[in-house]
């Protein structure tokens, strides 16, 4: 579909539609981060808008406070005003409603189960979990579940990006057992792979000849970059090579994290 399309999937009738409104969000969304000011031509292009029509889109949205003329030029600007509408969406919102629609689109997007945890003393709690149909896989995770951080992709994911000094009091009351392959089995060992993890930016356990699972989890990152949760995916291994499973999962798993944690820094 189109970027500017209207989605008519719903059964919504075109004649319910009010287009000129959709017109307005069509001269917004041409706004982006790499090009944040626009010239009328430019924004007409972008939206399929004729010029006339653009010119008083502008001027609505300018006396309405979403757009504003850059001083001096004949471009445009969004001002900071549509934020606020993104901060009334999720003001005063948990945890566990922000993440329900992140893991919903990332499930979409992997078609396999994905999970969100948090840490809770030197264990990783599940807290949100979402998956394609009727996926059984081959261990019984569900909300409420707990695994030992220094044992999981999940734990390893949100351990790499903790201050140190929450970092150290996991490593020091932690029972490092090998409880699967690629398992550190010791806080020197952990301290390896977390390296790794924060190279990467993403955590990955292959579980094949254990649960028949492959995990691959990336960090909910705050403000300073310290991991406040993370999201993981898993999927059986028969489907495919851990190569494959990660090249497959990685860009939609970082980008449904990085999502979850703007939205997480904007609700506070």
């Amino acid at each position: 579909m189109p970027k500017f399309a209207v989605d008519d999937s719903s059964g919504v009738k075109d004649k319910n539609l009010v287009h000129s409104l959709a017109k307005g969000f069509r001269v917004m969304e041409t706004f982006t981060a790499e090009e944040p000011e626009l010239l009328q031509s430019e924004i007409a292009r972008r939206a399929g808008l004729d010029d006339g029509t653009t010119f008083r889109m502008l001027n609505t949205l300018v006396s309405l406070g979403y757009v504003a003329k850059v001083p001096g030029t004949r471009r445009f600007r969004l001002t900071l005003k549509p934020l606020e509408l993104g901060f009334n969406a999720i003001a005063r919102t948990g945890l566990r409603d922000l993440a329900r629609p992140v893991l919903r689109s990332l499930v979409g997007e992997v078609n396999e189960a994905a999970s969100l945890g948090v840490l809770d003393g030197v264990d990783v709690v599940y807290v949100e979990r979402a998956q394609a149909g009727l996926v059984r896989m081959g261990v019984d995770i569900r909300v409420g579940s707990r695994i030992p951080a220094v044992a999981s992709a999940i734990g390893h994911a949100l351990l790499a990006f903790l201050p140190e000094e929450e970092l150290e009091d996991v490593l020091r009351a932690s029972r490092f057992e090998r409880a699967g392959p690629g398992i550190p089995g010791s806080p020197e060992a952990l301290r390896v792979r977390l390296a790794e993890v924060r190279h990467d930016g993403m955590a990955l356990t292959d579980w094949a000849s254990v649960n028949g699972l492959r995990v691959l989890a990336a960090p909910v990152l705050d403000r300073s970059c310290h991991a406040i949760a993370a999201l993981s995916v898993a999927a059986p291994a028969m489907r495919a090579s851990a190569e494959e499973f990660a090249a497959a999962v990685r860009v939609p798993l970082l980008a449904r994290a990085g999502e979850l944690g703007l939205a997480l820094a904007a609700a506070g």
